[in-house]
């Protein structure tokens, strides 16, 4: 399976926290039900105590969604957490920092790496060491601009937006050149999630995944 490939025709990544297992399935669902099929399940740093219900949750959607459902694991910073996702079935790694043994024990297990980065260097360092794609994070501080200006001198690289991504900016972001999009808090919604209103989040991924695929340049 060439989940790089899958990521950049699939493009949306779904970004959750903390579920647990009924409501996760239930939002998988959701998204499913909308067109993303790439779900990242992060990592609490401050909380290594919650590790094991990551890697459950990763296990969940490797089981339950097979060939549905693509799963990554999310906040990996440490090469620990690389063989804990990668035991529990994440496709790929992605973090909010370049961490050279990370990447590459990320490649050594046959993941796809995406480090997070915000200059020049940081890209560039992350693609020498095996990278596969660069997450610019947080993209919606910096605005698709940046993704644009970052690619000019880089662009042997390729760059995902993570971080303030939503269904009003998406196409930007894809126009400005992102191979890829991260949605957190605006897809994933806590407050539609508790009221169980999974039918809006239906709605809301449909709607970025047709921004993506009608207004971006990549889509």
């Amino acid at each position: 399976m060439d989940i790089v490939k899958i990521t950049k025709e699939k493009k949306l990544i779904a970004i959750v926290r903390g579920l647990g297992a009924d409501k996760l399935l239930r939002l998988a669902q959701a998204l499913l039900d909308g067109g993303i099929c790439m779900i990242e399940i992060t990592f609490d740093q401050k909380h290594p105590d919650t590790w094991t219900d990551t890697a459950r949750a990763i296990r969940l959607l490797a089981e339950q969604y097979a060939g549905r459902i693509y799963p990554g694991a999310g906040t990996v910073m440490t090469v620990e957490q690389v063989k804990i996702a990668h035991e529990a079935g994440a496709l790929y790694i992605i973090s909010p920092n370049v961490n050279e043994e990370v990447i590459r024990e990320t490649k050594k297990l046959g993941m796809a790496s995406y480090p997070g980065a915000l200059t020049p260097t940081e890209a560039a360092f992350a693609g020498e060491c095996g990278a596969d794609i660069i997450k610019v994070f947080p993209a919606g501080v910096l605005e698709p601009a940046y993704i644009k200006a970052i690619r000019a001198p880089l662009s042997h690289l390729d760059f995902m937006a993570v971080g303030g991504v939503n269904e009003q900016n998406a196409s930007d972001f894809m126009n400005a050149g992102a191979v890829g999009l991260g949605v957190g808090g605006n897809l994933v919604n806590k407050r539609l999630i508790e009221n169980g209103e999974f039918d809006k989040i239906t709605a809301l991924a449909a709607q970025l995944v047709e921004a993506v695929r009608a207004k971006g340049t990549n889509a």
